[in-house]
């Protein structure tokens, strides 16, 4: 089973969704040393995604038609390739900033909601429009609360504890995405505390992240690959709003439950202060044992 991250160090294959694993991260990955050779900055691989987004949105407009659908779903490959080289370039670059952060997510929310627009205007319907304002609501917060969990585990998993919140900067706009994006933080923060104070905070990161890992691969149903797909299968089946039912529903449950089960690991960890001593112990035991077998 694959469990190593990805060569740049910054994913856990453990809670990674399928698609990514086999598709969209290994095309981001070879197309990197092109894109950092030609200069192309990871901002301008954000508004490539947005324009590749805007073309599936178009095209998911003709649902009608399977064959637009089709390169709707193409287009957005292309669009979520794009998605995972911005970070790729900035990480290899060192240009990561919190405003191409934001820029990043604004890009991801915007193809989203092109798509959810050019739906509801094809369908023409109230009850059409009322599903795609309720269903990028819920996604808005489901994509925000899931990055939040993701960086986290990822911070975790590599033994950094962060037991106090980190300053909010920038201009008004990222500090307002970054409060909303990070509002778990501070659920969270008995547990980075425990963490801070862990014999060996780098062996329990890792004992955490294997009482994590179920959860959070749970969670990448929330992931943008689950929703094109969705998207794509529900115009093949001849009604967009049957996706934004699966979203309004299905994904928000999937939310509620993973984060539940995610503070109740912990709870669990943060409470047991016997384990929090013996947790470097046990992950150096298991560590030693797993080397021994290669």
């Amino acid at each position: 089973m694959m469990t190593r991250p990805h060569p740049d160090g910054s994913r856990d294959l453990r809670i990674e969704d399928p698609s990514n694993l086999w598709l969209i991260h290994p095309a981001g990955r070879a197309l990197l040393p092109h894109a950092v050779a030609l200069g192309i900055s990871a901002n301008a691989v954000s508004v490539a995604g947005l324009l590749l987004g805007g073309g599936a949105a178009a095209c998911f407009a003709r649902w009608s038609d399977w064959r637009f659908v089709v390169l709707g779903l193409l287009l957005a490959v292309g669009w979520l390739i794009a998605d995972g080289l911005d970070g790729m370039i900035a990480r290899a670059t060192g240009t990561a900033s919190p405003l191409g952060r934001m820029l990043d997510g604004l890009c991801d929310h915007g193809v989203f909601v092109l798509i959810y627009v050019t739906l509801a205007l094809s369908l023409g319907t109230v009850q059409g429009w009322a599903l795609a304002v309720a269903a990028g609501v819920a996604h808005a917060v489901q994509s925000s609360l899931y990055e939040g969990e993701r960086a986290r585990f990822h911070r975790r998993a590599r033994g950094i504890a962060q037991p106090a919140l980190p300053a909010v900067q920038g201009n008004a706009l990222v500090r307002l995405y970054d409060i909303f994006a990070t509002s778990l933080d501070r659920v969270a923060l008995r547990f980075e505390r425990r963490m801070a104070r862990a014999e060996d905070p780098a062996s329990f990161g890792q004992t955490y992240a294997r009482a994590a890992a179920p959860a959070m691969k749970w969670m990448a149903w929330l992931t943008a690959n689950v929703r094109v797909e969705a998207i794509a299968i529900a115009c093949l089946l001849g009604d967009p709003q049957l996706f934004w039912g699966f979203e309004i529903v299905v994904l928000s449950a999937i939310a509620a439950i993973t984060i539940a089960r995610h503070r109740a690991v912990e709870r669990r960890l943060a409470g047991d202060t016997s384990f929090l001593a013996a947790g470097g112990r046990i992950a150096g035991i298991i560590t030693t044992k797993e080397q021994g077998h290669r």
